[in-house]
């Protein structure tokens, strides 16, 4: 028997997780299945991350005008490692928050990866769970928020070398 939801958000980024506390909000029975972590690409990996790894940069940066406010600082430096270590701090931060958002609003979270069943009346949700097996969800609504991958184009040189151009992870 499967276990039956107002409405399945398959993706838990920032289109998938909002929607889903909305839903919920309205009074929808509603549950988010996710492949990875909560939050998607945009938290864990990307945009957020990011900012912090900026922020760091700023930081640096703005010590080349100390002396423009009568301050020296020499021998100033850097140690990447607790940078992307500070970085990595801020993303589980937030993904913990959303963790809390999907509890606090009575959402179950899902952990593995989804696909729509072929040929159902009614939308039905298969997910290849994380921890080993399989769960059938059924639905009233199904919403797709799985996001984009970036791709890599050889051809033109352009890869992820680690150097010139990074990959999010």
């Amino acid at each position: 028997m499967a276990d039956t939801f107002d409405l399945i958000v398959i993706g838990s980024g920032p289109g998938g997780y909002v929607a889903a506390i909305r839903a919920s909000q309205l009074g929808l029975k509603v549950a988010i299945v996710e492949r990875e972590n909560l939050g998607g690409i945009c938290l864990n990996w990307g945009c957020i991350p990011t900012k912090a790894l900026l922020k760091s940069g700023e930081k640096f940066e703005s010590l080349s005008h100390l002396k423009e406010y009568g301050l020296s600082a020499s021998g100033a430096s850097f140690d990447f490692d607790a940078i992307i270590q500070r970085s990595r701090g801020v993303a589980a931060t937030m993904n913990k928050g959303v963790a809390f958002l999907m509890k606090k609003n009575k959402i179950e979270v899902v952990e593995g990866s989804a696909k729509l069943e072929k040929g159902a009346a009614a939308p039905k949700v298969v997910v290849a769970l994380k921890a080993g097996g399989s769960r059938t969800l059924d639905a009233k609504s199904v919403m797709l928020a799985v996001g984009a991958r970036a791709r890599a184009l050889p051809q033109i040189g352009l890869e992820a070398d680690g150097d010139k151009i990074w990959a999010y992870r």
